[in-house]
C-alpha cells in the first residue's frame, strides 16, 4: 500500500510527540511543515527528516495540496478554524488537535464547513485510546459487572499545570475546555450519550481567570448515572497525574480502574485484578506515558479509516457530540440547573 502523506501545521511542543507518534505507524510519512516562526519548523524538520518547510500555510498548500492526503493542526485552538478551512478550501483531509474550537458556533462551523467541501474531518482525541480506559471498555463489554448503574470518572489533581502553560492563567473558561474535554469525551465512550447533565464549577487559585473545578453529573442514555469530576486544586495523599481514575457499578459487581493502571473488578466471588498498562515508546516522557502512548493507537484509527480499512472512532461529528457537553456544562453552571442534552 503506497504511504499516504501529510503536513503539519504548527510545530510547538505538542508536534514532537504527534510526529513521534505517526513514525511508529507503516504507511505514512510527514511531507511538510508549517510554522509561523520559520526557525522552529527547520529544527523539527531537521529531527524528523521532513523535506519541506514554510512560514506561509497558504503557500504550503499551493504547492503540496495535490500530493497530500491530510493535514494535522498542531497549533492554539483560536487558529483550528482557520487552517481547517484551509484545508477544506484545497480538498485535503484534516486531523485537528483538541479541543475542536473556542466555542460550540466556531466547532459546528467546522464540521459543516469540511462536511460541505467533502473532505473528512477528525479530532485528535487521544484520551478514549489509553490503554487503561481501553481495558476497562473491555471489562465493561465482557458484561462480567452485568449492566452499569452508576459511575465515577476522576482527573482530580495537584499538579502544576499553569507553570509549564502560562497561557492557561487568562483563559476565561479554562478547566471543562481543556480537561473536560477529554472526561467528558471518556464518559461518552465508556456509556454511550448523555440526555441531561447538571455542573457546578469553582475557580480556587486566586491567580487564574477561569474556572479550575468544575463537577459535572451527567443522566446517560441508557439510564446511568455518572459523576465526572475535574481539578487542578486537589492535594491528595496520592498524587495521580496525568491518570484518569474510573469506579463502575452493575448490577453483578463492580469495576475500579484506580492507580498505576490497575483494574480491580469484584463480584459475589471475590476480587480479581488485571492491569492496562501503556506500551514505553523510547520518545515518551515517563511522565506523562498513559498520555504519550494513547497518540499511537489514536493515530492508527484515524491512519485506518483514510486508507478505507477501518473506521474512526474520533471524527469531528462524533467530537462535536463532546463540545456541546463542554458547553452544556457551562451552561448548566451559568444557570445553576439541569441541562437537557438534544
Amino acid at each position: 500500500m503506497q504511504k499516504l502523506t501529510f503536513a503539519v501545521f504548527g510545530t510547538g511542543f505538542w508536534s514532537y510527540y504527534q510526529l513521534s507518534g505517526w513514525k511508529e505507524l507503516e504507511g505514512v510519512k510527514p511531507l511538510a511543515l508549517y510554522n509561523r516562526t520559520r526557525s522552529k519548523a527547520e529544527e523539527v524538520a531537521k529531527q524528523f527528516n521532513v523535506p519541506f518547510v514554510y512560514d506561509n500555510p497558504d503557500e504550503l498548500l499551493e504547492k503540496h495540496a495535490h500530493e497530500l492526503d491530510f493535514i494535522d493542526i498542531i497549533t492554539d485552538v483560536d487558529t483550528h478554524a482557520l487552517f481547517t478551512g484551509k484545508g477544506a478550501k484545497y480538498g485535503v483531509n484534516v486531523i485537528c488537535q483538541k479541543p475542536m474550537g473556542p466555542n460550540l458556533e466556531v466547532s459546528g462551523g467546522m464540521v459543516e464547513t469540511c462536511r460541505r467541501a467533502g473532505v473528512k474531518f477528525y479530532i485528535h482525541e487521544n484520551f478514549r485510546w489509553q490503554a487503561p480506559i481501553r481495558k476497562l471498555k473491555e471489562v465493561l463489554d465482557s458484561n462480567v459487572i452485568g449492566r452499569a448503574f452508576k459511575a465515577r470518572v476522576s482527573f482530580c489533581s495537584a499538579f502544576p499545570v499553569f507553570e509549564n502553560q502560562p497561557f492557561l492563567v487568562e483563559l476565561d473558561q479554562f478547566i471543562l475546555t481543556d480537561i473536560g474535554s477529554h472526561i467528558l469525551d471518556i464518559c461518552r465512550f465508556l456509556f454511550g450519550e448523555a440526555s441531561s447533565l447538571f455542573c457546578q464549577t469553582s475557580r480556587i487559585n486566586p491567580t487564574i481567570k477561569g474556572e479550575d473545578v468544575a463537577n459535572v453529573l451527567l443522566q446517560m442514555q441508557s439510564g446511568l448515572s455518572c459523576y465526572a469530576e475535574m481539578s487542578y486544586a486537589s492535594i491528595l495523599e496520592k498524587e495521580a497525574f496525568p491518570q484518569t481514575l474510573v469506579s463502575v457499578e452493575g448490577e453483578k459487581g463492580s469495576v475500579v480502574l484506580t492507580h498505576d493502571f490497575v483494574l480491580k473488578i469484584t463480584t459475589r466471588h471475590g476480587t480479581s485484578v488485571t492491569e492496562g498498562k501503556p506500551i514505553v515508546y523510547p520518545w515518551v516522557d515517563p511522565a506523562y506515558t498513559v498520555v504519550h502512548s494513547s497518540i499511537v493507537d489514536c493515530n492508527r484509527n484515524i491512519l485506518q479509516d483514510l486508507q478505507g480499512i477501518g473506521k474512526a472512532e474520533t471524527t469531528g461529528e462524533d467530537n462535536f457530540k463532546t463540545v456541546q457537553l463542554v458547553y452544556a456544562a457551562y451552561e448548566s453552571a451559568r444557570l445553576n440547573q439541569v441541562v437537557y442534552i438534544s
